[in-house]
């Protein structure tokens, strides 16, 4: 049987980052977590998940409305 979970350190490395900032991440609920006693788990097809929504949001444009440009300040 297979398990469903990971740990800080199977999941830091599964997204790339490091197992503190995981930690760091959980404690701040950036991210899908759960915890069993003193254990933080997580689940790769959560953490998947999260992924691709973090991914479809870092891409998305804003559409400005170019008729009127940007503000500059202007020194005198």
């Amino acid at each position: 049987m297979q398990r469903i979970t990971l740990t800080g350190k199977e999941a830091a490395q599964l997204i790339g980052v490091s197992y503190w900032l995981i930690l760091e991440m959980a404690k701040k609920h950036e991210i899908p977590h759960f915890r069993m006693g003193n254990r933080v788990l997580f689940r790769e097809d959560s953490l998947l998940q999260w992924l691709k929504e973090k991914e479809k949001t870092s891409t998305y444009k804003l559409e400005t409305n170019q008729q009127y440009g940007k503000l500059r300040r202007i020194e005198v």
